[in-house]
C-alpha cells in the first residue's frame, strides 16, 4: 500500500480492489487499480487524469465514453450539417471529379484523425490541438491554434443555427421571422449544449445520428421514385447530371472547401479521444466512423444528383418537393438540433478546459466551476448566433468554414505531428515516403486554405447581390418555402 498527496494536501492511497459497494458506471469500473485512489478516511474515490486531474465520484467523470459511443460522436460531428451541400457540390464539379475530390479529402482526414491516436498514445497530457501548437511552435503556436480551434467550432455551430431556422422555415412554411427562427436555434444550443461530459452528450449523438440518416434516406428514396424535383420546370423532366463540370476556379475551389466541411470533425477528435474511457480502442471507434461516413457521403450524393441533376437544392433536403420537404427537415430536425449542441459543447468544454486546467475547480462542483461551464456555453452560443444572423448564407457560411478554418485544423497540424514524433528516426524508404505524404498534406491544405477562403467569399458575395438575396438578421424565407 502505498500512500501519495494530492494538490490539495489530502492524503491518498492506492486500493488493489474496488469498494463492495462502487455503483455500476463508477469510476472504480473505468480504471486500473493503480490508478484509482481513495482517501485515508475512506470519504473520497478519485482517479487521477493526464487532462482532468482528479476525478472523483461526486463530480463529473470526463472519462466514461465506450468506444462504440465514442465512433457515435465521431460520425454525429461529421454527418450533420456537410452531407447536405454534397449534392450540390457534386452538380458543380461534375460526379467524376467531385467523387475523387470526395474520397481523396477522405483519405487525407481518415490519415489525419487516426494520426490523432498516435500523438495522444505518444503525448498522454494533449488535450486539443492547441497542446499540439505548443509542441511544435512553443507558446505562440499554442495561443494560435486555440485561437483558431475555438472560432472553428463556433462558426460550425452558427452554421448549425442556420440550418435549424431553415428547418424551422421549410416546415412551418415560413411561419415566422427567419431571424427568430435562429435566436430559438440559439437557445436550444445553448441550453442543450451545457451538458457537461461527452459520455452524457453521446446518448443524444444516437437520437442525432439516426435522425439525420433517415432524413437523407428518406430524401434518397423521394428523388428516385419521383417524376423530377421540386425546382425543375414544368413538363416532362430528363436529369442533367454531368460526369464532368465546367466551374470557374472560385465555385470549383469553394465546392471543395464544402467536401473539406463534410469531413472537418477532426479537430474534435482529440476532445473525445481524452473522455475514452479504453484509449487503446479509440483506431477501432475511428475506422467504424469513417467507414459508415464514407458509405453514407458517396450514396447519398451519388443517387441525389443522379436523380436531380442541376435542380438539386443547398441544404439537399429540399430537394423533393413541399410535402417531403416538410418530412425530410421534419425528420432531420434532431439531428440538427443534437449537431448543434455538440458543436457548442466542444468550443465551450475547450475554453472551459483552458481556464480550469491544473485547479481542482476542474472537477469539483464549486461554485466557480459552474459559473464559468455555464458563463462558456452562453458566450459560444452568444458568437455562434451573430455569426448564423450575419452570414444566412448556408452554402456559402459551410464552405468559407471549410476553406479558412476546416483545412487548418484537418491537413496541416497532422503532418507536423508525425513529422515531430518521427524526424528523428531511421531514414528507410518508408519514412521518405511518409515524409512526402505528410508534405503533399501540408501543402495541399495551404492550397485549399487560401484558394477555397477567396471562392467562398466571392461566392457569398454574389448571393447578396442577387435579387431576393439574404440579407444579415433578415426576415427572409431562407429555406425557399414561400
Amino acid at each position: 500500500m502505498e500512500t501519495s498527496s494530492s494538490q490539495k494536501g489530502v492524503q491518498y492511497v492506492e486500493e488493489d480492489h474496488p469498494a463492495p459497494n462502487a455503483k455500476r458506471g463508477s469510476i472504480y469500473q473505468m480504471f486500473p487499480p493503480g490508478e484509482r485512489r481513495m482517501s485515508a478516511q475512506g470519504r473520497r474515490i478519485s482517479v487521477v487524469d493526464d487532462i482532468f486531474g482528479e476525478i472523483k465520484e461526486d463530480g463529473p467523470n470526463y472519462r466514461n465514453v465506450g468506444w462504440l459511443g465514442t465512433a457515435v460522436l465521431m460520425i454525429k460531428t461529421q454527418i450533420g450539417l456537410g452531407v447536405l451541400s454534397i449534392p450540390a457540390v457534386l452538380d458543380t464539379l461534375g460526379m467524376g471529379p467531385g467523387l475523387v475530390v470526395l474520397i481523396l479529402i477522405g483519405v487525407i482526414t481518415t490519415w489525419s484523425n487516426y494520426e490523432i491516436g498516435v500523438f495522444k498514445k505518444n503525448h498522454p497530457s494533449v488535450y486539443g490541438i492547441d497542446d499540439v501548437g505548443f509542441k511544435l511552435f512553443g507558446r505562440p503556436g499554442r495561443e494560435f491554434f486555440y485561437v483558431v480551434f475555438v472560432l472553428f467550432w463556433i462558426f460550425v455551430a452558427g452554421a448549425g443555427m442556420l440550418g435549424i431556422s431553415i428547418s424551422f422555415n421549410a416546415m412551418s412554411s415560413h411561419g415566422a421571422c427567419t431571424a427568430i427562427f435562429v435566436l430559438v436555434a440559439a437557445i436550444i444550443g445553448c441550453a442543450l449544449g451545457s451538458i457537461q461530459t461527452l459520455h452524457e452528450v453521446s446518448w443524444l449523438a444516437w437520437v442525432g445520428a439516426t435522425s439525420i440518416l433517415t432524413a437523407i434516406l428518406t430524401l434518397t428514396i423521394a428523388v428516385g421514385v419521383q417524376d423530377k424535383p421540386a425546382a425543375a420546370p414544368p413538363g416532362p423532366f430528363h436529369s442533367d447530371w454531368k460526369g464532368v463540370g465546367h466551374p470557374t476556379f472560385e465555385s470549383a475551389i469553394s465546392a471543395c472547401s464544402s467536401i473539406v466541411f463534410a469531413w472537418a470533425g477532426t479537430p474534435a477528435f482529440f476532445q473525445i479521444a481524452s473522455e475514452m474511457r479504453v484509449p487503446e480502442l479509440y483506431t477501432r471507434s475511428l475506422l467504424l466512423c469513417q467507414s459508415v461516413v464514407a458509405v453514407t457521403y458517396i450514396v447519398i450524393g451519388v443517387v441525389v444528383y443522379y436523380y436531380c441533376g442541376s435542380f438539386v437544392a443547398s441544404p439537399a433536403l429540399g430537394s423533393a418537393g413541399v410535402l417531403l420537404k416538410k418530412v425530410c427537415y421534419g425528420l432531420a430536425l434532431p439531428g440538427l438540433c443534437v449537431s448543434t449542441l455538440l458543436f457548442v459543447h466542444i468550443a465551450a468544454k475547450y475554453i472551459f478546459v483552458r481556464m480550469l486546467r491544473g485547479t481542482y475547480h476542474l472537477t469539483d462542483p464549486t461554485f466557480r466551476h459552474w459559473a464559468t461551464w455555464l458563463g462558456c456555453t452562453f458566450g459560444v452560443t452568444v458568437i455562434s448566433y451573430i455569426i448564423a444572423s450575419a452570414i444566412p448564407v448556408f452554402g456559402g457560411l459551410v464552405s468559407l468554414i471549410g476553406a479558412l478554418l476546416g483545412t487548418l485544423m484537418c491537413f496541416q497540424p497532422m503532418g507536423g505531428m508525425w513529422l515531430y514524433d518521427n524526424w528523428r528516426e531511421a531514414r528507410t524508404g518508408k519514412w521518405y515516403a511518409m515524409v512526402a505524404w505528410t508534405t503533399f498534406v501540408i501543402v495541399s491544405g495551404f492550397f485549399l486554405m487560401i484558394g477555397g477562403t477567396y471562392g467562398s467569399v466571392v461566392d457569398i458575395k454574389n448571393a447578396y447581390a442577387e435579387s431576393g438575396g439574404s440579407s444579415p438578421w433578415s426576415c427572409a424565407d431562407n429555406s425557399n418555402s414561400s
